[in-house]
């Protein structure tokens, strides 16, 4: 080595190793190259348990927690300095010695429907895919009479489950398919007042190890969104989010609202929560919003279960 000249740290980031995973790990691998001088990424993809158990829905089987275990063994290991996860896909309680150090600017956070190759309609003979609870209940107001059959398995899976004739169409992530570069496969993009997303949906998580230094990615993250995330996940927690009752959460950011905050003159900056909540084994469900001080986002969430029960 030159005299001068300073060793490169390579950060190794652990991820999924599905297609939609690793193009998520990319974006802040890419970031990385990009403007953190002397750091160069590396990706560190493994299978987890949720990727392997096909045949049974998340609910059975453990949750959503089975898509982080590996990568948190990875991290208590040192195998890997950071990990990169779809929010939507994290446990509500993490582990204190893995804290998520920070979050992403939001992707589109809205469920589409996605139709077989070729189709422009759906097929009344065919089922509807999908494995979430919350968006079963949904589905069946917006498409009463048609039937719901849960798929499992990554983006492509589901696609070719899809297009070799098994569903008449299926609901997925908006965030995902543009992120895998398939926006034109989207044939209807539900708003939220029709299907209410997940809580954390569209939003990269990287969760890194306590006590270390990763302000080398301040600029990757987005303050305002850590606050709707905050207020998503604390109405969840408040719920027992672990449990299989269908929940959704949405928050925004809700500017020029005139709300004036005593003590601080200006107009606060505000935020507005919506959510849902249905009980296990119940098609009817409550939905509500509550608006308030982005600061105050984990008491909004809350407050909004509260509301909910």
């Amino acid at each position: 080595m030159e005299k001068g000249t300073s060793a490169v740290q390579e950060i190794r980031i652990g991820t999924r190793e599905s297609r939609l995973a690793v193009a998520q790990a990319e974006i802040l691998a890419e970031y990385i190259r990009c403007f953190c001088s002397g750091k160069n990424p590396r990706l560190v993809t493994m299978k987890t348990a949720g990727d392997r158990i096909l045949d049974r829905t998340l609910e059975n089987v453990g949750g959503k927690g089975l898509f982080v275990k590996e990568l948190e063994l990875s991290l208590r290991a040192k195998s890997c300095d950071i990990a990169v996860h779809s929010l939507k896909d994290m446990p509500m309680e993490i582990a204190e010695d893995l804290p998520v150090v920070g979050v992403s600017p939001r992707e589109d956070a809205r469920d589409v429907l996605v139709l077989p190759e070729g189709k422009t309609e759906l097929d009344a003979s065919l089922p509807l895919g999908t494995s979430s609870p919350r968006r079963i209940i949904q589905l069946r107001k917006l498409f009463p009479g048609m039937k719901v059959k849960s798929v499992r398995g990554n983006v492509l899976t589901r696609l070719a489950k899809l297009d070799n004739g098994e569903y008449s169409g299926l609901v997925l992530a908006a965030a995902g398919m543009k992120r895998l570069g398939l926006a034109g496969r989207i044939s209807r993009y539900f708003t939220a007042e029709e299907i209410l997303p997940a809580a954390g949906q569209g939003v990269l998580a990287v969760q890194g190890r306590q006590g270390e230094d990763y302000r080398y990615l301040d600029g990757f993250f987005d303050s305002d969104t850590a606050f709707l995330m905050l207020a998503e996940r604390s109405f969840v927690l408040a719920l027992n989010g672990g449990c299989s009752s269908p929940i959704a959460a949405y928050a925004k950011m809700a500017p020029g609202n005139g709300s004036a905050v005593p003590g601080k003159g200006a107009e606060a900056d505000m935020l507005k929560l919506t959510g849902l909540y249905a009980k296990e084994g119940s098609d009817e469900y409550k939905v509500a919003s509550v608006v308030g001080e982005k600061e105050k986002a984990e008491a909004l969430g809350r407050e909004l279960a509260r509301l909910v029960l």
